[in-house]
């Protein structure tokens, strides 16, 4: 019997397919003989309590220039779908976690929605790494510009970023005695209206900012590093970073360890995390990245592990 995946995600269109993991996994999964299925956030609904969504049969390829072919999209309940690739990016604003909450229904009949919807709402990927403050740098999260400040003054220079952005946006390299902190703590928390984070400065963002996937809580066994070019401080692809793999190193899989058992737990299924230096900094659940940069340079198929998981558990 032919499994059919359903795929929430941001308009597939505007994706970049060299780089795009949503496209490596669709591409695993037609590969496998599923039927794919496609949505954006407009195609939600709830009917009598049932979830429903405006779905659209989606044919891919691994062209860089051809990557998609969409049918007639049609109303249909997801009972009966047997998965849900849940891949909308940031930022997990009121209408993101009323996707969430639609999809909870889709999972009460039985469907399997990765990563649960639950989850997404739960792990804010800034705050979810705080829950392992044994892997963490120093981090204060406030509102307060004073709080903040005091937090600057005790540990001299901090990246300042806000809790919902992604792609290295709005993320503020400062000091103590910056003559623009203040106003660059005016601008994240909105005056003392929003919650913004602060953490030490790491070094080691000069050899990458390494992208640490997870399968049910084990580690691919390479990073993406993600170095910073020129006087850029991010290593943010988006922000410009050039790309590296590198192996795992001994603290990588230790705070693999340390994350993996909490995050199977939740029903997080596909992860990534964020390490510089020695130091975990983010817990990534909504939309990871790096499959296609790292199965390229290390001849995996990562997107094939994931589905062998997903399979031996349905």
């Amino acid at each position: 019997m032919t499994r059919t995946l359903a795929v929430l995600m941001d308009p597939i269109e505007r994706i970049s397919p060299k780089k795009d993991t949503t496209l490596a996994m669709l591409l695993e999964a037609q590969r496998r003989g599923y039927t794919l299925l496609y949505m954006t956030q407009g195609d939600l609904a709830v009917l009598d309590g049932k979830a429903w969504g405006r779905m659209a049969p989606v044919v891919v390829r691994d062209d860089p220039h051809d990557w998609f072919s969409l049918g007639e999209a049609t109303w249909r309940e997801f009972a009966g779908i047997d998965f849900v690739l849940a891949r909308k990016d940031p930022p997990v604003d009121a209408q993101f976690i009323y996707d969430t909450l639609v999809l909870e229904l889709a999972e009460r009949d039985g469907v399997c929605v990765v990563n649960r919807p639950q989850s997404l709402r739960d792990c804010n990927e800034k705050l979810f790494a705080l829950h392992f403050p044994q892997c963490c740098a120093p981090t204060a999260v406030a509102r307060r510009a004073a709080d903040l400040k005091n937090f600057v003054a005790l540990h001299g220079e901090v990246v300042l970023k806000p809790l919902d952005g992604m792609g290295g946006r709005s993320i503020f390299r400062s000091h103590h005695g910056d003559p623009n902190l203040n106003v660059i703590l005016e601008t994240l928390t909105e005056n003392g209206r929003h919650f913004a984070i602060a953490q030490k400065f790491i070094p080691e963002i000069k050899s990458g900012d390494k992208r640490v996937l997870l399968v049910d809580g084990e580690p691919v066994p390479y990073a993406l590093a993600r170095i910073p070019q020129g006087d850029e401080f991010r290593g943010n692809l988006a922000a410009g970073g050039r790309g590296e793999g590198v192996p795992l190193s001994e603290r990588d899989r230790w705070i693999a360890a340390q994350v993996g058992p909490e995050l199977v737990r939740r029903g997080l299924r596909f992860v990534g995390l964020d390490v510089i230096g020695d130091w975990l900094t983010e817990v990534n659940v909504t939309s990871p990245t790096c499959v296609r940069e790292l199965d390229a340079q290390y001849g995996l198929n990562i997107a094939g592990t994931l589905f062998d998981r997903l399979e031996a558990t349905r």
